[in-house]
């Protein structure tokens, strides 16, 4: 399994925003040299073209050799994946980034070694031993903080039996309501900063907001990490509806949708359920809040639409039961994801 570990430099980093702007001298480079192609009608360069284009010049612009070519086969695949004829040059805006071949990198006790250089970091979580591999990279954040993101090889632990199970649907009141009950409270950091936000864009402080926004994207970071924690330590199997946070991002629902950021919980917990052997699973949740869980039908009582989204309890007229609507999203999210999980998994 490949996962990315971070964490910040301490140490060279005048030396960093120096092989940062070669970097993007690489880039832009390789920019030209695609629009003379597009200019005189030739082939689209592939990166091993690029690489062969600027061969020779690492030692004049002061970088390894294995960044230069991990620029040109970047550039090539970012150009592809994106589908456009040449992409955005890099300047003084973009944020930093000094690819490196992982096989360079060199750990040096709590330090790494890379190009003759020994590169201090705070050590704030121990690196498992493993191959490192090739997407590692330094990278600068808005702040000016430069990171260290080694990309490594881990072993995964084996499957665990599947008898503990969850469903989830997400939430915007409460980010997480779980089909044993609980609900997770949404923390609304950004509506809670919103307002010295609001002070410092006024008064046109640019570091302030930039503090303001780091803090922010920390603390759900930090949150979000401990929750998806918690969910893969106590329940072997997770099951989440796909709700579409994309297509609500541009209603009128936007900030809160972004604040909750579903999508960053899903991959989190996608991962790390592959990483301490948990199954995961999502499901259409369609209709999940109109069936209801008890008998399985879809009652006339049922909440419709945008027009019943206050409904937040509603009883079943075929079979008497009475719903939480979020906890019998949760119970019908569970069953949908039962059915395509692999055999094995006791039903209820």
């Amino acid at each position: 399994m490949k996962l990315v570990y971070r964490y910040r430099v301490k140490s060279l980093t005048g030396l960093l925003n120096q092989q940062a702007r070669m970097v993007n001298f690489v880039w832009n480079y390789c920019n030209d040299r695609q629009k003379d192609a597009l200019r005189f009608n030739r082939r689209w360069h592939t990166g091993f073209d690029l690489i062969k284009l600027t061969t020779g010049c690492s030692k004049e612009l002061k970088l390894h050799s294995g960044t230069v070519n991990d620029v040109c086969q970047q550039y090539a695949k970012s150009r592809t994946l994106s589908r456009r004829a040449y992409l955005r040059y890099r300047g003084r805006k973009s944020l930093g980034w000094v690819p490196i071949k992982g096989r360079e990198l060199k750990r040096e006790g709590n330090a790494f070694r890379f190009a003759g250089n020994t590169f201090r970091v705070f050590y704030s979580r121990p690196l498992p031993e493993g191959k490192i591999l090739d997407g590692t990279n330094f990278s600068r954040d808005r702040r000016g903080n430069w990171f260290l993101n080694i990309a490594l090889e881990v072993v995964t632990s084996p499957a665990r039996v599947p008898v503990r199970g969850i469903g989830i649907d997400l939430g915007l009141k409460d980010i997480a309501t779980l089909s044993n009950g609980d609900k997770i409270a949404a923390p609304h950091i950004y509506r809670d900063a919103e307002a010295a936000l609001a002070v410092a864009q006024r008064a046109r402080k640019a570091r302030r907001v930039k503090a303001i926004h780091a803090k922010i994207a920390n603390c759900r970071s930090d949150f979000l990490h401990k929750l998806s924690a918690r969910i893969v330590r106590d329940f072997d199997y997770i099951i989440v509806g796909n709700i579409n946070a994309a297509a609500l991002a541009k209603t009128s629902m936007a900030k809160s949708v972004l604040d909750a950021s579903w999508s960053s919980l899903r991959s989190q917990l996608a991962y790390k359920a592959v990483k301490h052997g948990a199954w995961f699973e999502e499901v259409d949740e369609r209709f999940t809040t109109q069936v209801c869980s008890n008998c399985g039908a879809m009652p006339k009582t049922r909440p419709k639409g945008i027009a019943d989204l206050g409904v937040r309890e509603w009883r079943c007229c075929d079979c008497g039961a009475e719903h939480d609507r979020d906890l019998n999203a949760a119970l019908n999210i569970l069953r949908r994801g039962r059915a395509t999980l692999a055999a094995g998994i006791p039903m209820l």
